[in-house]
Order: C-alpha cells, then sequence, then structure tokens
C-alpha cells in the first residue's frame, strides 16, 4: 500500500507545532495592502496586520495560486505517495476549486497515484481539528479510503461559532447592511455568525457588550455538543489580535465542558480581512451543524 500525505492551506491556521509533527504540507493564502501581496514567502506578523486594520488600511483576500499547489503537489507526489488535501470551505472561497483542477491535471500525469481534495465545509481551526483527526487515523493504520469516507461524515460535525468585534468589517464584506453596523454599533452589539452546514456564513443574534458576547458564546457551544461527544479532539479558539480574551474564553470551555485539548492561534490574515480585529471564535467537535438562515 502507498503512502500518504495529509495536505491543507494556510486558511487552516494550523499551529507550527503542529505543522512540524505531522509533516503537513501548507498551501499558502494570499492578501494584500496596497501592491504588497502576502502569504508564501512575504508574511506579516497578526499583530502588525491587525493593528494596521484598526488603523483604517483596508487589506484584499486572494485566492490560492495554482502554479504553487503544483509544486507542492508534485513534490510529494514525485516521492510516490498520495495525498488528501482538506481544503477551505468552497462556499466562501475559489480556492478549493483551484485546487481541484491541479489535482485532475495531476492525476492525468501520475496516473497510479490518488489526490482526493475533502471540501471541508469549514474555516480556519475546523479544517486543522480534521488535519490533527485524519493524521490520527493514519497513524492507527486506518486506510487511505477508509480516512477519505470518515471525514465526509466527521466533516459536518465541525461547529464554528463566533463574534466580532467591529460591525464594520462585515458590512464591508456585504454580511451585514450598513444600517445595521451603523446601529449595532451604537447599541454595543456584538453578533454571533456560524458556519452552516453548507459552508457558508450565518448570522444568528446579537449581545449587548463584549464580556457578555464571550460567555454567551461559551453557552451557545455547549448547547450544539452531543451527549457522547469525544472529549479528546482539540477544541479551536482564534482570535484577531485578543490573546487576552482568547485564554479568557478557554477558560470557560474549560469549566464549563470537558474539553481539555485547547488550541489557541491567531486568525490567519487572509481570514481576518473580513473578520477584523477582535474576531473571537469557537472551533470543535459537536452535532450535526445548522442549515443556512
Amino acid at each position: 500500500m502507498r503512502d500518504f500525505c495529509i495536505t491543507t492551506d494556510s486558511n487552516s491556521d494550523l499551529p507550527q507545532e503542529y505543522i512540524d509533527k505531522l509533516d503537513t504540507t501548507i498551501i499558502p493564502q494570499y492578501y494584500s495592502f496596497g501592491d504588497t501581496i502576502y502569504g508564501d514567502e512575504l508574511h506579516m506578523p497578526p499583530k502588525e496586520f491587525y493593528e494596521r486594520m484598526r488603523n483604517g488600511e483596508l487589506p484584499q483576500s486572494q485566492a490560492n495560486n495554482p502554479a504553487i499547489i503544483e509544486d507542492k503537489f508534485r513534490s510529494i507526489l514525485d516521492k510516490g505517495m498520495d495525498i488528501i488535501h482538506i481544503g477551505f470551505s468552497s462556499a466562501l472561497s475559489g480556492s478549493y476549486n483551484n485546487v481541484c483542477m491541479v489535482a485532475k491535471e495531476l492525476s492525468a500525469e501520475y496516473p497510479d497515484a490518488k489526490i482526493t481534495v475533502v471540501d471541508s465545509l469549514n474555516v480556519s481551526l475546523g479544517e486543522s481539528i480534521m488535519v490533527i483527526h485524519a493524521n490520527n487515523m493514519k497513524a492507527k493504520g486506518i486506510s487511505y479510503d477508509e480516512i477519505v469516507a470518515d471525514l465526509e461524515e466527521f466533516k459536518n460535525h465541525i461547529n464554528v461559532q463566533f463574534t466580532v468585534d467591529d460591525l464594520f468589517h462585515l458590512q464591508r464584506g456585504g454580511r451585514v447592511s450598513k444600517t445595521v453596523a451603523v446601529v449595532g454599533s451604537a447599541l454595543n452589539l456584538k453578533p454571533y455568525l456560524y458556519v452552516n452546514n453548507a459552508g457558508g456564513l450565518s448570522s444568528d443574534g446579537t449581545a449587548r457588550g463584549r464580556k457578555k458576547s464571550l460567555r454567551v458564546l461559551v453557552e451557545r457551544m455547549k448547547a450544539t455538543l452531543e451527549e457522547n461527544t469525544d472529549t479528546s479532539l482539540p477544541v479551536g479558539i482564534v482570535h484577531g489580535n485578543c490573546l487576552e480574551e482568547a485564554h479568557y474564553v478557554a477558560d470557560l470551555v474549560k469549566q464549563e465542558t470537558a474539553f481539555t485539548n485547547i488550541i489557541i492561534n491567531d486568525i490567519s490574515p487572509s481570514i481576518g480581512t473580513h473578520a477584523g480585529p477582535g474576531a473571537l471564535g469557537i472551533l470543535y467537535y459537536g452535532q450535526f451543524k445548522q442549515p443556512p438562515k
């Protein structure tokens, strides 16, 4: 049986320690300030990225680069290995389709190889939980085909709940109207959003005040856990340059649930472009994801 590699993209926010431990290949996603493009060889520290946003600069996100995808996949295939790629939700980016296009072209050139592109229907550490889960199965000797089949079910249980601190970034991305952004900001309303079972974003109410919005975020998580949830799986907490609040939410999760393995990481700039500074999310295995609203 051929060996295989599980790959993902930088929107997964997979921490470097896991990239090294799992020997994971990462496909870069891109973002720009003006004419300067970041994401591959050129990177910007997350703190600087979000500070520039707070100061009024508006970055743009960009899809992945087919030429880079090809180079990275080819380096794996040339070692005689197959590929399972776990990609950013197709409902939120054209990146998934780019990977599928490259995979199709390389499959013709490497007819003995398997290349499967899994649409995670998820974002950020939601993808990472899938990557970690897939690698755990691989370590147990579970076959390529069994892992692919499992991921198609597993992904539907990865819940992504988040809130943002500034409605105007959502308004700029077309998620809320300008009226909602103006009124909501005046009333100090913090919206709740989630990734639905179609892989898109849906809104689901508001809370007044930042601290309350974070507490309710954990309550919403508890309400969507299954009775027999595998609490050995990691919980992801991602943030837009608000690390102290991320630790506050992590402590709440440990107090209110049986999860103990919590991964905290920055929201990658290509996602943070739309969420803005102060965005904070919880990503975890729970009930079957809600349909779009």
